[in-house]
């Protein structure tokens, strides 16, 4: 095997490393994972006062337990269809299939 196809199969496997690792799923089921332990341990201490605030609703408790919901769901998403990126064949072929401007 020569050096640049040594070279190109190291990049494609950093390429689908960066892609694995920000993928916008990962944040956001990550983001709403923490608020949602947040929200929700602020509605389990919740006191009578706070419940007369909001009409006897733990407002607290259930949005946390939503925004936990959310964010488990996105991250159970990226489990199951992780982000493939694209070949350097296939972005190859995009390339050559673009017209140049000019």
């Amino acid at each position: 095997m020569s050096d640049y196809q040594h070279e190109v199969e190291e990049l494609e496997r950093e390429s689908a490393t960066a892609a694995r690792l920000f993928d916008v799923r990962r944040i956001i089921g990550g983001l709403f994972v923490v608020y949602g332990v947040i929200v929700t341990i602020a509605g389990l201490m919740a006191d009578d006062a706070d419940l007369k605030k909001a009409q006897d609703i733990n407002i607290n408790l259930w949005t946390g337990l939503g925004m936990l919901a959310l964010g488990l769901f996105f991250l159970v998403w990226l489990k199951l269809r992780p982000a493939v990126p694209p070949t350097a064949a296939e972005l190859q072929g995009e390339s050559e299939e673009r017209p140049t401007e000019g």
